[in-house]
């Protein structure tokens, strides 16, 4: 893990070696969720890099892990920003201008994924989303009021792990944010329109955070690219985690059609 200095923040960046890669034009850029960090994918990437045979990076967003703490106070366009601003800063630093990337994205950060790939469409060669959301639902919403009563009871201390000293800032910011009231009309279905690469969305059958209408919007919203739906039976908010062969397996049938 090394530390890069970007405008006004520091990003933890961890590199992932495939055993064999195929094709060195190409990189894994893995994207955590609303509360997670690098050590929280635990061996997902590396196991998917060996089985894409490409390299990989997996990076912590400002406010997460080992990167500096959040600044501001979040807004309903805080995905927004880490995809228009952050990411793009980061890849500019980190990688050559040539080099295509695979992002590769779970909840918010297959959120961040899709806005990405809309606004840097020449740099993308392909997105790998799961469990994003591009709506705000009411399952979302009524997912969020077990967690807090989780943290608050002591339940979720092993975030601290990843996290230290900025994991209360993060977990507030992350539900009081999408509570906000400006927050329920958040959408970014137009956003993601220009998206002209190949998109995977996964989902979990079982998600408490979403329902498959995110994945049918998805697909309506990139008519350009070319979107394949796949639906993780027993499987809910974390399909890395929770069915890994699985995931995996959907994926490295999807690249090989989709290289």
């Amino acid at each position: 893990m090394k530390l890069v200095e970007l405008t006004g923040k520091t990003l933890a960046v961890s590199p992932v070696f495939a055993e064999q890669v195929a094709d060195d034009s190409f990189v894994l850029i893995f994207l955590h969720e609303a509360l997670g960090s690098i050590g929280q994918w635990k061996g997902f990437p590396q196991q998917l890099c060996n089985a894409l045979q490409l390299n990989g990076i997996v990076y912590e967003r400002e406010g997460y892990g080992h990167s500096s703490a959040l600044k501001n106070q979040r807004t309903n366009q805080y995905l927004h920003e880490y995809a228009w601003n952050e990411l793009p800063e980061l890849l500019n630093i980190i990688l050559p201008p040539e080099k295509q990337i695979v992002l590769v994205g779970h909840s918010d950060g297959a959120s961040i994924a899709l806005l990405y790939a809309a606004r840097f469409p020449k740099r993308v060669k392909a997105v790998i989303s799961m469990a994003a959301h591009v709506i705000v639902e009411e399952i979302t919403l009524k997912g969020i009021a077990p967690a807090v009563n989780a943290y608050r009871a002591g339940k979720l201390e092993g975030l601290r792990k990843y996290h230290g000293d900025k994991t209360e800032e993060l977990f507030y910011a992350w539900a009081h944010t999408w509570n906000l009231p400006e927050f329920r009309d958040w959408n970014i279905c137009e956003d993601i329109e220009t998206i002209v690469c190949p998109v995977l969305a996964l989902q979990g059958v079982n998600d408490q955070y979403g329902t498959p209408l995110q994945l049918e919007l998805i697909e309506k919203a990139i008519y350009k690219g070319g979107v394949t739906k796949v639906l993780l039976p027993k499987c809910g908010h974390h399909p890395q985690l929770e069915v890994p062969e699985q995931t995996e397996d959907a994926i490295t049938k999807w690249w090989e059609q989709n290289r």
